[in-house]
């Protein structure tokens, strides 16, 4: 959020949703330190018990959904929509899976290559991903559009692909 600070108009009030209180905290410190004047919300809330939402004009979904389980996502996504304005747009972006195996082995392991030439070891790469097995959950990037229209949603595009990363922006 407070990357978006010096770009968003201040009357905008911004509102953080984490389902971890220590990841709040943190991010309060951080919004403290910042001296930013905005008003910015944080909620306590699990995107897999229900959450509400109302009057949003911008919604960033920022390699969340992932997490969710896809027995959730439906849900979620219709709560976002439902609580956001008419000509609202959402911002998502997430972890892809590929219907080519080989697309999905080479940007994998291009992925993993980028980590180490950032400094990562081979040991914390492997640690992270036996972590995050059974946890993240990527949907084809044509699952992920069909999803959001699906809920409501009347346009949605690609902004931003990388290898197996990509942005949406969808437009309530």
């Amino acid at each position: 959020m407070l990357a978006l600070d010096h770009f968003v108009d201040n009357q905008v009030d911004f509102v953080g949703i984490d389902n971890a209180p220590e990841m709040l905290k943190k991010a309060a410190e951080k919004i403290e330190a910042s001296g930013t004047n905005r008003s910015i919300d944080l909620i306590t809330g699990d995107l897999h018990r229900g959450f509400s939402l109302e009057n949003a004009s911008v919604v960033t979904m920022l390699l969340t959904l992932q997490f969710v389980r896809p027995l959730f996502r439906e849900r979620v996504m219709k709560t976002i929509y439902d609580g956001m304005n008419e000509h609202g747009c959402l911002l998502l972006i997430e972890k892809l899976t590929s219907e080519d195996t080989t697309f999905n082995r080479l940007f994998i392991d291009h992925y993993y290559d980028f980590k180490r030439r950032n400094g990562y070891s081979s040991i914390e790469i492997s640690k992270k991903r036996e972590a995050l097995e059974n946890v993240l959950i990527p949907y084809r990037l044509e699952e992920n559009i069909q999803l959001l229209r699906e809920v409501g949603f009347k346009s949605t595009e690609v902004f931003f692909r990388w290898y197996n990363f990509c942005g949406i922006v969808a437009i309530k």
